[in-house]
């Protein structure tokens, strides 16, 4: 079934979603900031992520 379950890489993802969630509630609140701050650390959230995942495909 589920064998092969990653919860580090599991609990980023959920991070990178929560991030963009929180871009909705920010710009409810119309605060350009934090709009801006949580699309940044998203990405970047997700960047570090597939870093992660391409350097653990080449070491294999």
């Amino acid at each position: 079934m589920m064998k092969n379950f990653n919860i580090p890489m599991f609990l980023l993802a959920m991070l990178v979603i929560l991030m963009f969630v929180a871009v909705g509630v920010a710009i409810a609140f119309r605060n350009i900031w934090f709009v801006i701050l949580f699309i940044l650390l998203g990405f970047a959230f997700m960047g570090f992520g597939l870093s992660i995942k391409r350097r653990k495909s080449d070491s294999n």
